[in-house]
This record gives structure tokens, sequence and C-alpha cells, in this order.
């Protein structure tokens, strides 16, 4: 729990480019957070991050298990590479941490359910990073379909599309840590915010996709710089049609390299009532007085959504309160990427399993 004075004590377990582009300015905006503690494999990131970043006092380390043997540390942030989130999140709740993991949760839906049984044996605050849902647009969209305005949502469409933007920095491209390429980087996030506004649509059942390499093994134009094929280990374009035990659907499209006009990452969504687009901006379909009517909405607040998922888990830690991403919410979109997956490998329909 957090000091006598209401300060909450963090530290942060992988000191890369996640961590220093959105948790730690995040934690940084917060007049109640103090950063007490680094680590990562390499140690001049971490010696980096308490110099430029951390309270007085503040140390690194090289082993996350140092790092969380400090009983006087609150919470952590765990921003490593996919492989790793599971046994770093599951060894900081087991001692007795508050985690927001980076996403996806993990990389297996048997590594997924375990964080989410460790943070309910250890009654910690357990969460993911998927950012997407705090901006006004989305909050907006659930109280519609929570509301009833838009109906019974039955078709859905998670949109994360890239022309040309493969990462060709870090760990991005090895599958063995990363555990896959734009589905599990960018498509992970709009699964899951898509997941979440469709409401109550029962757990998946069955997933049909595919996977393709097709522009890996020849690079060119990239808004990252050129990328080496030679490293290139995961797809660079996935989509997969699943569906759930109401009998919804939905059509994930994910890509970092695709010969496509533009640039596409949101939502749509279809109800008996009313459908959305969830892009740049919100926009409502629906029919009114015998006329189709078209309705935009004003983007909202500008501000940065990873400092406004920043500032939501730190009051989870201090009101005890369950966090907007639950982690049986996120342990479900690594259910859905993994059949993704199955299916891709083996070329037929997959059940998708559920291993709580």
């Amino acid at each position: 729990m957090p000091s006598a004075s209401g300060r909450v004590r963090v530290g942060i377990i992988g000191v890369g480019g996640i961590a220093r582009g959105a948790h730690i300015p995040g934690y940084k905006q917060l007049h109640d957070v103090d950063l007490v503690a680094f680590c990562d494999i390499i140690p001049e990131r971490a010696r980096q991050g308490v110099e430029e970043f951390g309270a007085p006092g503040a140390k690194a380390y090289e082993d996350y298990h140092d790092l969380l043997a400090r009983d006087d540390i609150d919470a952590v942030s765990v921003c490593t590479p996919n492989a790793a989130h599971a046994q770093i999140t599951i060894a900081a709740l087991n001692a007795g941490k508050d985690v927001i993991c980076e996403k996806p949760m993990a990389t297996s839906p048997a590594d997924a359910w375990a964080m989410v049984r460790a943070a309910q044996a250890n009654q910690r605050i357990l969460t993911v990073g998927y950012q997407h849902r705090f901006s006004d647009d989305a909050a907006l969209l659930k109280e519609m379909v929570d509301d009833g305005t838009v109906g019974e949502v039955y078709y859905a469409r998670a949109i994360a599309l890239r022309r040309r933007g493969v990462p060709t920095w870090g760990v991005f491209l090895d599958k063995e840590k990363q555990g896959g390429g734009p589905l599990i980087d960018i498509g992970t996030h709009t699964v899951d915010r898509t997941l979440w506004l469709m409401g109550d649509i029962g757990k998946p059942t069955w997933v049909l996709a595919q996977t393709f390499r097709k522009l890996a093994d020849h690079p060119g134009y990239n808004l990252w710089g050129r990328w080496d094929p030679a490293k290139f280990q995961v797809e660079d374009a996935g989509f997969g049609f699943v569906r759930f035990e109401s009998g919804a659907v939905l059509s994930v499209e994910t890509s970092w390299a695709l010969n496509i006009k533009e640039d596409l990452f949101g939502t749509v969504l279809a109800g008996s009532k009313a459908g959305a687009e969830l892009f740049d901006g919100l926009r409502v379909y629906s029919e009114e007085r015998g006329r189709l009517v078209d309705k935009s909405f004003n983007p909202g607040r500008s501000e940065s959504l990873y400092h406004r998922e920043i500032a939501h888990f730190i009051d989870r830690v201090k009101s005890r309160k369950a966090p907007l991403v639950k982690p049986e919410e996120a342990a479900t979109v690594v259910e859905v990427l993994d059949a993704i997956y199955q299916s891709a490998a083996s070329g037929r329909p997959e059940t998708v399993k559920t291993v709580q």
C-alpha cells in the first residue's frame, strides 16, 4: 500500500522505448508518485533511468528479482519484450506489488490466465497497457452500447493497418521474444478496444484466419527505415474472423506492410439500432423519422492517452477499485490472438480454447 504520506513508490522493469515514451512520462505528470527503482538487462539503461527520472535515493538493478525483493515498492510497470511479461508480472504479484503490464498481456493463453490467478490469489491490482480505451470518443461509444442506443452489436471490425510501418528497432521482428508481428503488436490494441465496446457477446468460440509474409523479404520504403529480411521472423499482415457465444462476429485486420492507400486504426460496430465508426473521431449511423442520420462528435480532450492510463493505474493502486482494463478481459484478447495464429498455421478454423 502507499506510504502514510499517500505517495506511491514505483519500480520500472524494462527501461526501453515504451517505458521512456509512455510509462515514465505518465508517472512524472503525477505529484504523488516517486520512481524509486529501475531495472533492465542492459545495466546502462537502468542507471540512465535513475539519473534522468529517479526520485532521491532511487536505485538501478539488472535482476528484477532484486527490485521485487524491496518491501518499500508499491507498484511496478512491466515494460519488457512480450515473452517475459508473464514471468515477471507473476513474480511481482507474488511479491505483493500492483502491476501495470504492457500489451499484450502474454504470448499464450496459459500464461495470461496464470497472471489472472496470481492477481486474484495475492489480492493485487493487475491491468494491461491498452491506452486506447481511455479516449473520450471510446468512452462515449461505450456508453451508447451499454445504454442500448446502439442495440445488439452483432458485427464489428478491429482494424490496425499500416501501409509501410515496420518497427525496425528493439526486438519487434524477433518471433521468440515478441510472439508475433503486427497482430500481437498493434492488432492487440484494436482487438481489445473493439471487444470492450461490443459489450456482452460471450466468450469467443472459433476463429478462421490467415497471416502473410508477402512484403517482409522485399524491403523498400519504410516509415522507420529499411528492415533486414534476415531478421524479419514474423508476419507482415494478419486477418481473422472470430465468432462469439452470442452469435456476434468480429473481423480482425492488421498489417505493418500492406499495399493499401493509407494507414487505418479504428473500430467499426454494427448494431440492431445504430452503427458507429471510431477512427479519428466518432461517427454514429442510425435512422430517425424515416431518414438515415449520420452524427459526428467532437474528439474531446487531447492529452496523452498514456498519461490517462498511468494516472488511472495509480488511482486504482490507491483506491483499490477494479481497473478499466481488467486482466480477465486482457486474457481473452490473448485467447483470440492465439487462435488466429493457430488457425493461420493449421489452415482451418480453430476452436478458441479457454484455459482458466
